[in-house]
């Protein structure tokens, strides 16, 4: 995470990267849940229907539905090969071209002779999209299958669906070990939003960009100008030779987590900021931080490289 986010021009943007609508599995219309995104404050939603053939290989036109304060960016959750427990692999692809070319991924299963999950990463990159591991506790991935998509810019480290309907939705033990390996990746917190179960508005990122704007926030994305919350909101983050400085909204906790059991943690009553001491992290290459609040709502920077 680039240590000058909070100074960039610019301001914070508030939405969600991983949504359905009834374009595939989800329970309500493109338009709908766009209404639904708007009203409840998020400036801006990524509508990523699954991108098989059975359902059309849609990638949704959310064009119609931007106003003034609202705008949304083209994507799609796509599908490409088999992973080492037999399930189709799954990727979040923000920023598609309309006309982008779908795999030979009929449904939910995977078939003979697909294009490889790691190949399809790299076209969807190419195309100019932002690319996330999806749900990797979900999926059930290994590390080395996770390895392996090398196009990757992010991890799906929140994903509220998946902590609500399974209690499978945390993915920093992936992130974590990507890192330790020295792969350059930030950390989405999502919905992913079907809308058949209270799996919404459960986890954002929040983008500095200058313009609510789809380009702007792709470029913010894909630059990891950006943190992922449950609702806590980060106002600075500054390194110190003695210690990283959080400033925030009221929380109860501020964690520093670096390379394998590397991790300390202050605590207190509604701080708004506070100074973690960084004497366990002398070989560890990058941090991240985690605040937490008295409801237990988390927000999480994206990885700091300790240079």
């Amino acid at each position: 995470m680039p240590l000058n986010l909070f100074s960039r021009p610019g301001r914070f943007w508030r939405g969600n990267l991983h949504t359905h609508s009834t374009l595939s599995d989800g329970a309500l219309p493109p338009e709908e849940v766009c209404r639904r995104y708007r009203a409840e404050g998020y400036d801006f939603l990524a509508l990523t229907d699954h991108f098989i053939g059975a359902f059309g290989y849609p990638i949704a036109d959310t064009t119609p539905f931007r106003t003034n304060g609202f705008t949304t960016l083209l994507g799609a959750e796509v599908h490409s090969g088999a992973m080492a427990n037999g399930d189709l692999w799954h990727l979040v692809a923000v920023g598609l071209p309309p006309d982008f070319a779908p795999p030979h991924a009929p449904g939910f299963h995977p078939v003979e002779g697909q294009e490889s999950a790691a190949d399809l990463a790299r076209r969807a990159r190419e195309a100019g999209a932002f690319v996330a591991i999806a749900h990797p506790q979900w999926s059930g991935l290994t590390q080395a299958e996770a390895r392996a998509i090398d196009a990757a810019h992010a991890v799906e480290i929140y994903n509220h669906g998946c902590a609500v309907g399974c209690d499978r939705g945390d993915g920093f033990h992936m992130l974590d070990l990507l890192l330790s390996e020295g792969r350059a990746l930030t950390a989405i917190a999502t919905d992913d939003a079907h809308f058949t179960e209270p799996d919404h508005f459960g986890g954002w990122v929040m983008v500095r960009a200058e313009e609510n704007e789809p380009q702007a926030l792709l470029e913010a994305l894909k630059a990891g100008h950006f943190y992922a919350t449950q609702g806590p909101e980060l106002r600075g983050v500054e390194m110190r030779r003695d210690g990283i400085t959080v400033r925030s909204t009221a929380v109860a906790t501020v964690i520093v987590q670096g390379h394998a059991s590397a991790a300390t943690a202050v605590h207190g009553n509604s701080m708004t900021e506070a100074t973690v001491p960084l004497d366990r992290f002398g070989r560890s290459p990058w941090l991240r931080v985690t605040v937490v609040d008295r409801a237990g709502r988390k927000a999480w920077t994206n990885p700091i490289w300790c240079d």
